[in-house]
């Protein structure tokens, strides 16, 4: 069978991890990368052993042999390049925020539907075996009705007032960052965990370091700038840090904290599901553990195991037990799952996805929409229920 012939826009961080996990797949292949110059996309291209460049993303969408675009671009760029995609009637996976506004994201989830193309968003995180084994035992009841939720997504990369990246400026990260960085990786996979829709918030957010001091020379996200002599300084209009409390749609509750000021605290995802029979908590820096507590009996640790885990989440792990699987792994089968949905000729508005789609990525934009409006106003405030035919 002919491997399906895949296009990456955006090689920064992000962009080389969906080539390195697309490869693993083996019935897909990388073919061509798009730089906003063709010397950029020449060498980077070279770097990564892909043997078409592209000066524009424009030209990679002209190409007829690629059927399917990965949209690894800032943020300010994904709903352009969404909707480009999609009127070029190739199917798309793009890097959260699906876009700037709940209101350019209902657009994208619209035109996806209209033109019946395979659309996903990267949210990678309920791809875990794990996690899929969380959201299976509360399928099955094992923990009882789920009462509370709660937890959080830490970061400490940028503690100093020296650490600055593009993700820091609001009209190329957009009017929020914790929340809309990584709050909305924590939303989305507790509500694929617990199958229950967050319906309402209260915010708070805080810009912990108002002023920061931004390199004149440059330098890489996630790399340290402490070392420069040389900076300009920048005013912050984006949140370091969120709580938020949160009603789900059968009315349990939750709440959560975002930073990207935690000292230490490199990718902390985590959560806990408090049930009516069993607690459970699951921390992405140590993925392998599930903690599940108890009221009459010791509390118990599970290591992922294949031979331990229920049979829809034994897909999600590809190794025996102790063959620890992270986060490329997780990657990995978000792509598993997006191609091979491609590759049996999967209806999209018929067929189940194993994936989240450009409905997950409307959904996410809608709580960050909320949460932006009740920390103005200082209350309660409902997320966006828009239906699209």
């Amino acid at each position: 069978m002919e491997k399906i012939k895949v296009g990456i826009i955006g090689t920064g961080f992000i962009g080389p991890t969906h080539i390195e996990a697309i490869r693993r797949l083996g019935f897909v292949e990388v073919v061509g990368l798009a730089e906003n110059s063709q010397a950029a996309a020449e060498q980077k291209a070279a770097a990564l052993s892909i043997p078409k460049a592209y000066g524009s993303y424009q030209d990679m969408l002209q190409d007829p042999d690629i059927q399917v675009i990965h949209n690894c671009t800032p943020n300010h760029l994904h709903f352009t390049i969404n909707k480009e995609i999609i009127l070029a009637g190739k199917h798309v996976l793009s890097e959260k925020p699906l876009a700037m506004t709940s209101s350019e994201s209902a657009e994208l989830l619209a035109l996806a539907k209209q033109h019946g193309v395979v659309h996903g968003v990267n949210f990678n995180y309920r791809q875990y075996a794990a996690v899929q084994q969380l959201a299976s035992m509360v399928r099955t009841g094992d923990l009882g009705h789920i009462h509370l939720v709660h937890g959080s997504y830490l970061q400490d990369w940028l503690l100093y007032e020296t650490d600055f990246n593009w993700r820091l400026s609001p009209e190329a990260g957009g009017n929020s960052r914790a929340v809309a960085d990584i709050g909305s990786h924590w939303c989305d996979t507790v509500q694929y965990v617990t199958g229950k829709r967050i319906t309402e918030v209260f915010a708070d957010l805080a810009t912990v370091i108002p002023v920061r001091k931004k390199s004149k020379g440059g330098a890489a996200t996630f790399t340290s700038q402490r070392e420069e002599t040389e900076y300009e300084d920048v005013e912050i209009r984006t949140e370091d840090y969120a709580s938020v409390l949160i009603k789900l749609e059968d009315g349990s509750r939750g709440v959560f904290t975002v930073s990207q000021v935690s000292a230490g605290r490199k990718n902390r995802l985590s959560f806990e599901l408090d049930g009516s029979k069993h607690a459970a908590f699951w921390n992405q820096e140590e993925p392998e553990k599930l903690w599940f507590g108890h009221r009459d009996k010791p509390n118990e640790v599970l290591l992922a195991d294949p031979a331990l885990f229920l049979p829809d989440a034994k897909p999600f792990i590809h190794h025996p037990g102790g063959h620890n699987e992270g986060w490329p792994d997780a990657l990995k089968n978000m792509m598993q799952n997006f191609y091979g949905f491609i590759r049996a000729g999967k209806d999209p508005q018929q067929d189940q996805a194993s994936f989240a789609t450009f409905a997950d990525g409307h959904i996410s934009m809608c709580i960050t929409d909320a949460i932006l409006r009740s920390h103005a106003e200082q209350r309660w405030v409902k997320v966006a229920e828009e239906e699209f035919a």
